[in-house]
């Protein structure tokens, strides 16, 4: 199949590149090792000044060293009580990080020591043969780079989204020797100048085309004009090329999208002398090429392109390989099918890894799902014990269909079925959550692999799941403030946080007391969160994220027999602030619902009277962007009773606190806002 699909897209142009094919195995292998433990990391390394020929793998906790040739010369075990995630090599200097854990060895010796308060994503070091000094940075997930001295950290550097991958500008930190290269896993891309006293923001790509996450980056030079170009790597399996104007601001001169995400990218030249590439690994184990190789070849005026007899010699190879594979292929299932039908057949349950992400999208408020497996997909079916909308992906060609469901008796609120295409590797969903329903997401994935069987993925819908990491808040704004005190201690209450809120680490950090900062990516409300052994303070500017925290505070405590002193502080005017924020949207929502509600009945006077001259501008204008409004619409499912909701919840939360149970009078709250009217809302708000 693989083989089938080389000689359909091999041709295939990709802007001014072109797509091509290196088999990993077979006559240009060098040397293999055995098969053991999972390889998390490799870099190349060697003497500093020199070329950088030796090759450094990184599994669970040991660290082995090859030449070139495949002889092993080193093998380090450093009983690190987690497994590597990340590794940087600078001559006799290695760096590693697991999860939390950052250790410096010098000749495999240890130097220095870095507890981190959150994950760890990725290590490197600015190069020492420039600056003359060891400067490690660690990319964390709490949107934090942080800059070492030894095992103190010098200064943190606040980036845009969870840095994923760190690079050295041009391959050597750039002019300075200083610029460093990170990418986000909500697919931004920035450069920072780390000096010795702060640091110095150079650029920033953001991710408006809402492409995948960035895991991986490169320096080559592969326009071909003297300046080394930025190649990326995203979970999407989009490949971009940027380029560098006048004024050093990186540009788009090429992307390519494959079916897989790509885990490593390299410019070199690989399949033709003269001709230089860009190589790519993706996750389920193919390498990619794309040249600057012209596949086609210019005939003269008015006759056909004619592939050139090198292409037409490798296009006859792989047919004679695919012959091969095919009759491999079905002695093998001969094999199997004896095995299978004879008495001492045993039944054994294949394997298969599935690689996923769970992850808050801040533009749009709502959850990707990301699910690859290194198989082909059969289905997916997606179970949930909590409300949730499931929204249109464009990139998703599955078929999805709802079953019924009895939420009422065994808790179910969705499920639903994607069945995918022949070849899908990789489904992305996107989901919306209602904050104060919790539960729990199930994915069920199913390959086409024999005999059937499936893996099961759970994600936790959070109480406040729409709230993200920040690192301020404003101030200056209304707040409430929820405090409980009681016989509690520091790691119980970071517990119950981490059960409430996104993007805590599961570890509590180090120290007496802590203090998050979050954000509601759909209202824009804010959260600080400060808390210690025996007190823990809670402040927003929305009461309803205020009455969320304590209803579950509370009934955590109350399975654990803890008692809580609970008290609250409720700002009056926070109301008319909240209700101010969500006034933009709502009103835009209720706008562009009327706008879809007209577009039938103005289509229908264009047929009739054959133009549009007789309609006010405004009616012209909806019909010219209808299938724009349509689009939108249809992409923000329940948008306007999910606005409605927040509103009457925090009418309803106002005064819970005040000991009133307001719900009879809900309805009218609804009359208000079917006819909508700010000012006359706030007054309602306050006279009820």
């Amino acid at each position: 199949k693989k083989l089938k699909k080389l000689l359909k897209i091999s041709n295939r142009p990709c802007h001014n590149m072109t797509t091509c094919f290196f088999r990993p195995m077979g006559k240009s292998t060098v040397f293999k090792t055995l098969p053991g433990q999972k390889i998390a990391r490799l870099e190349l390394g060697g003497f500093l000044n020199t070329p950088q020929e030796k090759i450094f793998i990184a599994a669970g906790s040991e660290i082995r060293g090859f030449t070139k040739r495949g002889k092993q010369f080193l093998s380090f075990e450093t009983n690190l009580t987690e497994s590597i995630k990340a590794m940087h090599i600078s001559g006799s200097d290695l760096f590693l990080s697991a999860s939390y854990i950052y250790n410096h060895y010098c000749d495999c010796k240890d130097q220095h020591y870095y507890l981190s308060g959150d994950k760890i994503n990725d290590v490197i070091c600015l190069p020492v043969e420039r600056l003359l000094r060891e400067v490690p940075v660690l990319a964390c997930q709490d949107r934090v780079l942080r800059v070492l001295q030894g095992s103190d950290v010098m200064y943190e550097i606040e980036v845009p989204g969870p840095p994923t991958v760190l690079a050295l500008h041009n391959g050597n930190g750039g002019d300075s020797g200083e610029d460093l290269l990170f990418g986000t896993s909500d697919g931004k891309l920035g450069l920072i100048q780390i000096t010795t006293t702060k640091p110095i923001h150079k650029w920033e790509i953001r991710n408006e085309k809402k492409r995948g996450g960035i895991l991986c980056v490169d320096s080559f030079d592969i326009v071909g004009d003297g300046v080394k170009d930025l190649l990326v790597g995203r979970d999407d399996g989009m490949v971009e090329v940027y380029s560098f104007d006048n004024a050093n601001e990186p540009v788009l001169q090429f992307d390519h999208t494959l079916s897989e995400s790509v885990t490593s990218i390299q410019g070199g030249c690989v399949g033709k002398d003269g001709y230089d590439e860009i190589v790519v690994s993706t996750y389920s184990g193919w390498v990619t090429g794309l040249t600057t190789q012209p596949v086609h070849k210019e005939s003269g005026p008015g006759e056909e392109l004619k592939i050139n007899q090198e292409m037409q010699n490798k296009i006859s190879s792989l047919r004679t390989e695919l012959e091969q594979l095919q009759y491999k292929v079905l002695q093998e299932r001969e094999k199997y099918q004896q095995s299978s039908q004879s008495s001492e057949a045993k039944s054994a349950v294949p394997s298969f890894s599935v690689n996923d992400k769970f992850t808050l999208n801040k533009d749009d408020a709502s959850y990707s799902l990301i699910l690859e497996v290194q198989t082909a997909i059969d289905n997916v079916l997606i179970q949930s014990d909590v409300p949730i909308d499931l929204l249109d992906v464009d990139k998703n060609s599955a078929v999805v269909s709802f079953s019924s469901c009895d939420s009422e008796s065994n808790d179910n609120f969705l499920l639903a079925t994607y069945r995918c295409q022949a070849n899908t590797t990789r489904l992305e969903l996107k989901i919306r959550s209602i904050e104060g329903q919790y539960g729990t997401l199930q994915a069920y994935v199913t390959p086409r692999i024999q005999p059937k069987t499936c893996q099961v993925r759970q994600y936790h819908i959070k109480p406040l799941s729409l709230h993200q990491r920040t690192h301020f808040i404003d101030h200056d704004r209304p707040m409430n403030t929820l405090t409980l005190t009681g016989q509690f201690s520091f790691s119980e209450l970071h517990s119950w946080v981490v059960f409430c809120m996104p993007e805590v680490p599961e570890k509590p950090p180090a120290g007496e007391c802590v203090t998050f900062y979050f954000q509601n990516t759909f209202l824009d409300t804010q959260l600080e969160s400060t808390y210690r052994k025996g007190e823990g303070v809670f402040k927003s500017d929305n009461i309803s994220t205020i009455s969320i925290l304590k209803d579950v505070l509370s009934k955590e405590a109350t399975k654990r027999k803890i008692n809580l002193n609970i008290s609250y502080e409720i700002n009056e005017v926070s109301v008319k602030h909240t209700l101010k924020l969500i006034h933009p949207k709502l009103e835009y929502q209720l706008l562009l619902a009327k706008k879809v509600q007209l577009i039938d009945a103005l289509k229908e006077l264009q047929v009739h009277e054959g133009n549009t001259n007789f309609l006010i501008p405004e009616y012209r204008c909806i019909l010219e962007e209808a299938d724009h409004l349509q689009e939108e619409y249809k992409k923000q499912p329940a948008h306007l009773e999910r606005l409605y909701g927040m509103i009457t919840d925090l009418f309803i939360d106002k005064f819970k606190f005040k000991g009133t149970n307001v719900k009879t009078k809900v309805p009218l709250l609804l009359e208000i806002l079917d006819s909508y009217d700010q000012n006359v809302l706030i007054a309602f708000f306050d006279a009820a």
